[in-house]
């Protein structure tokens, strides 16, 4: 199936989402649009603050021009994907464009946070955003699992692929590309997912 036809196919999801109750989110992954009940925990949302707060003092400084965002639509026509990551550091030129989504060209970092609600948690991370990033060319990508405790940071994408994995754990301070993560403030789920 053409991209359009499956972004047509995703607007409709996106339009029939909001009559749902709840939050979701709609991508478009290898297999084609996808709609997801989004359920972030608590600590989720609290990781993904920290993380997008220490990035908003950075980002200005290493990158001028680029924002670390929230929200944007990120896609590549080209490879049939449009992802919705938990942060991206773009340029902040992008967000007056028209459209719905960002070009994922011009996407340098992408950061997606586990969630503790799905049986397949981490799937989508470790697989194939994993896959799709790289070939969309965002040079970094961050993975962090608070099912674990444990961070991943991808970069050097050559050929579609991250050729470079560096893994920490809650409590490093994580490089991501000309940035530091501090992780120490950072929780891990508790037993119902929390």
């Amino acid at each position: 199936m053409d991209y359009a036809k499956m972004r047509a196919i995703a607007e409709a999801l996106g339009a029939y989402a909001e009559r749902l109750e709840g939050a979701w989110r709609v991508e478009i992954g290898p297999s084609g649009p996808i709609l997801a009940m989004m359920c972030p925990s608590k600590r989720h949302e609290g990781t993904a603050h920290r993380i997008r707060e220490q990035l908003n003092k950075q980002v200005p400084i290493t990158n001028p021009g680029y924002i670390r965002a929230t929200g944007p639509e990120i896609e590549h026509p080209a490879l049939g994907r449009m992802r919705l990551p938990d942060a991206v550091v773009i340029p902040e030129e992008a967000l007056d464009e028209e459209g719905m989504a960002v070009d994922a060209t011009q996407v340098l970092a992408a950061v997606e946070i586990v969630s503790p609600s799905n049986p397949n948690s981490g799937y989508a991370e470790y697989d194939e955003k994993l896959d799709d990033y790289p070939a969309m060319g965002i040079g970094y990508y961050m993975i962090v699992d608070p099912r674990t405790g444990t961070i991943e940071v991808h970069s050097e994408p050559c050929k579609g692929r991250y050729t470079r994995k560096d893994p920490y754990i809650y409590g490093d301070s994580v490089p991501f590309g000309p940035w530091v993560v501090e992780t120490s403030a950072f929780r891990r789920y508790g037993k119902a997912g929390d």
